[in-house]
């Protein structure tokens, strides 16, 4: 079994939805199979086959979230290292030829949501800087589906909200956007 590196909030949220499909949607939805089960001939029921599929996706979800937090390792974020990048740390990339500044939290694959700047240390960004610090260069190469060209882009590592301040190192992303590692 691998263990996956998760947040103590990454963890304490696919335990509450855990909880949550345990506690109210598992019994809602026996309740459902019920209601269809008394309305008569089960093969020509669309509420009893409706409420079987939902309880089919319900136990796989409970399943897989229990699976999950088997192997989650949890990291507290409060006792890393000061002087590199690492799991759990909100880093600051500057985009060396617009000078815009993008914010990331490295977190696990369970928790990445780059709408919510935070990415998995398992992406090609998270693994190009995890681990770096002042003076490290980083080239990094990823390819769009279906663009032969890709687009590049240079970032320095301008902060990092676990200790590591205002250093030189590009990182240099070839061939994906920003947004879409």
């Amino acid at each position: 079994m691998e263990r996956v590196p998760i947040t103590k909030p990454g963890y304490d949220a696919l335990k509450k939805e855990l909880s949550y499909l345990k506690t109210v949607e598992r019994p809602q939805n026996i309740k459902a199979i019920e209601e269809a089960r008394a309305h008569g001939d089960l093969s020509e029921n669309a509420e009893f086959h409706a409420a079987k599929e939902r309880q089919s996706f319900i136990e796989s979800r409970i399943n897989e979230l229990e699976y999950k937090l088997g192997n989650a390792d949890i990291i507290d974020t409060k006792n890393l290292p000061r002087d590199r990048v690492v799991f759990g740390c909100e880093v600051v990339l500057e985009n060396i030829d617009t000078g815009e500044n993008v914010e990331y939290q490295l977190v696990g694959p369970d928790e990445s949501d780059i709408e919510k700047g935070r990415i998995s240390v398992q992406s090609p960004l998270g693994l190009a800087i995890i681990g770096k610090g002042i003076g490290d260069e980083i080239k990094l190469k990823a390819k769009l589906a279906g663009v032969e060209s890709g687009c590049q882009a240079e970032f320095t590592i301008y902060r990092c909200k676990n200790g590591l301040v205002d250093c030189a190192s590009p990182i240099i992303i070839e061939g994906e956007h920003i947004a879409n590692l």
